[in-house]
């Protein structure tokens, strides 16, 4: 259980569960994830799409008869998430050709759709390029998930649920950050695939 192993998250427990559940309606709808963030944060959000898009801690068989039995033996069901810090190309024409802070906020604008979720993840909870996606979201009327350290930043009055780690050095709210998206991608697969 997540708050055995890491009891100080308790302190932001109410926000973890709001945000699996927004997690779980987006799917539900048939919703997608674009998740965003900068350095560590960058590395995370391609570890969420990681941990999303095949199996993590169940056997995802894919029962799709359209797809070929030969091939439906080796693939795994996906939950629908995109990664924006794997865009190389179009971000970094962006940042060259238009505004650096913004590149996030165009990859949103160009995938988003009202059904989808935007996570962003920002230690301090105001890294630029992660605020102008957030609000574009907002603008665009996609729901929208902060994880932070314990401060929020800017991010915390923006996004629909903020989750606010219990630390306010970056290692550590790193540290955190790994458990809590770890939790939320287990019980979302669960929801989805334990049958």
């Amino acid at each position: 259980m997540l708050y055995e192993r890491y009891p100080a998250l308790k302190a932001c427990m109410d926000d973890i569960y709001a945000a699996l559940g927004i997690m779980i309606n987006t799917y539900r709808r048939g919703g997608k994830i674009l998740i965003c963030g900068n350095g560590g944060s960058a590395a995370d959000s391609d570890h969420i799409v990681g941990e999303l898009m095949k199996g993590f801690l169940l056997c995802r068989r894919v029962t799709d008869e359209r797809i070929p039995e030969h091939l439906r033996d080796k693939l795994q069901g996906a939950l629908p998430a995109i990664s924006l810090c794997a865009q190389g190309a179009v971000m970094t024409a962006f940042i060259n050709d238009v505004e650096p802070d913004m590149m996030y906020a165009q990859l949103v604008y160009g995938y988003a759709r009202p059904e989808d979720l935007l996570i962003g993840i920002s230690t301090s909870g105001n890294s630029a390029n992660v605020v102008n996606a957030i609000e574009t979201a907002n603008a665009l009327g996609v729901k929208t998930l902060a994880m932070t350290g314990s401060k929020g930043g800017k991010l915390s009055d923006m996004a629909d649920v903020t989750i606010k780690v219990p630390a306010d050095e970056t290692y550590k709210i790193q540290e955190y950050h790994l458990p809590v998206y770890h939790y939320l991608c287990a019980e979302t697969e669960k929801e989805f695939f334990n049958r």
